[in-house]
């Protein structure tokens, strides 16, 4: 027989936010903003080559946004490798062809991995990968530079920053 601990006993432990993990944040320090939540992130010693993909793409797509825009776009990487309409990797949606304009052939130019612009979009690579913020346009599998007008048919979700994003 088990007898329960008095309350006075008990020892309570936070609750984990999303799955256990490097950057995972308990409710007691949830940040209210993503920018704080960018800034909890914890920079991993080595990126898996599918987040160096995802990271990459929001660098060179995003780097000049704000952070949700920077977030949209991930997560429209993440939403594209679950759709079961583009591959089924970061990798594979990145290179696949004629999605991204700073793709060349199956590379992406060198990146300064020393700078904040980089050390952000690794941040909001893991975010987007761990789901622990939603992008103002979640759900959005399409996106395309806001000055430029192509004829599609699909439902807008909205503009993030330089970016109109659809589903």
């Amino acid at each position: 027989m088990v007898t329960p601990l008095p309350a006075e006993a008990q020892i309570t432990v936070p609750q984990v936010v999303e799955a256990p993990g490097p950057s995972s944040v308990t409710l007691d320090d949830t940040p209210d903003t993503l920018a704080e939540l960018v800034a909890a992130q914890s920079a991993p010693v080595e990126l898996t080559n599918e987040m160096e993909c995802l990271a990459g793409a929001i660098y060179f797509e995003a780097k000049s946004e704000t952070l949700a825009g920077q977030l949209a776009v991930g997560r429209v990487i993440v939403a594209r490798s679950k759709s079961g309409r583009f591959p089924t990797s970061y990798c594979g949606v990145v290179y696949q062809p004629s999605q991204f304009s700073f793709v060349r052939g199956r590379s992406m130019p060198a990146i300064p991995k020393a700078s904040k612009a980089w050390k952000n979009a690794v941040a909001i690579a893991q975010i987007a990968h761990e789901n622990t913020w939603s992008s103002p346009v979640e759900g959005a599998l399409f996106f395309h530079a806001a000055y430029v007008s192509p004829e599609w048919r699909l439902r807008r979700l909205g503009k993030v920053d330089n970016h109109v994003f659809y589903r």
